[in-house]
């Protein structure tokens, strides 16, 4: 038996990297949850779970508890070692500081929407109207997770499309925050249909310019954009804490109550 399973083990480690080449999966997109995967793939749970594990060993995934199984990127580049780390830290720790990350975006984005629009070839253009019809298609995906993959990589296909290496692996640096920073906005924002329709337009915009090679109206597209996203967030943000402040005052309305009761 311990001489069979590691033969068995290596035989689904060759059969999900065949899937992640037949079905063109691209860095940053999630797996199938365990259960569904270990039904395709005709194997237990225990054997795939050490299949993933050595996957995540060689490279090729990501697993994060409770949020899924991921293709990484070929090699891990030195922005996110030695500066999405810490970002991700101060996230977790204090979720105001999304604020922080749509700024970054901001200023990041208008380069490679600019870069963009100068560079992109047929192949580029033709992946990123791809990429937009992805986030049309998981609009009404009740897996917010798949639609924020989605809207990361339209984003990260116009850096792709800049060709420059140095613009590139900073968005790939910061893909694990964009994929954060982006679902945050999807659950709080892209359930408003109004707000929806109008990333949609902007997103419509940023690759219409890119099509058409006007870097100057690329940028505004992508500084538009981002700006949106940004004051809609923080707006929701205020709101939010208003909210929980408000949740307050019921307790004290009640304990006034109980005393007169009494």
């Amino acid at each position: 038996m311990n001489n069979r399973e590691p033969r068995l083990t290596d035989k689904v480690v060759q059969l999900i990297k065949s899937r992640i080449q037949e079905q063109g999966l691209e860095a940053g997109m999630r797996l199938p949850a365990e259960r569904q995967l270990a039904r395709e793939l005709v194997c237990s749970r225990s054997i795939l779970r050490e299949a993933i594990q050595k996957l995540v060993g060689e490279g090729v995934l990501v697993s994060r508890a409770g949020g899924g199984t991921f293709l990484c990127y070929e090699k891990q580049s030195w922005s996110e070692q030695s500066l999405v780390q810490p970002l991700k830290t101060l996230v977790e720790e204090d979720p105001s500081y999304r604020l922080d990350i749509i700024e970054a975006r901001h200023t990041i984005e208008a380069s490679t929407a600019w870069y963009a629009a100068l560079r992109a070839t047929p192949e580029d253009k033709e992946k990123l109207m791809a990429c937009f019809d992805a986030t049309l298609k998981f609009k009404e995906s009740d897996d917010p997770a798949l639609a924020a993959q989605a809207d990361v990589r339209f984003h990260l296909a116009i850096a792709e499309a800049s060709h420059n290496l140095v613009l590139l692996q900073t968005m790939r640096g910061f893909f694990d925050l964009l994929q954060s920073s982006v679902q945050h906005s999807r659950q709080h924002m892209y359930t408003t249909p109004a707000i929806f329709t109008r990333l949609t337009e902007q997103h419509d915009e940023l690759l219409q310019a890119i099509l058409a090679a006007d870097p100057e109206r690329a940028k505004q597209a992508a500084q538009l954009h981002l700006g949106f996203v940004h004051a809609t967030h923080k707006t929701q943000q205020e709101d939010s804490a208003r909210q929980s402040r408000v949740t307050r005052l019921p307790d004290d309305n009640n304990a006034v109550t109980r005393e007169k009761k009494s």
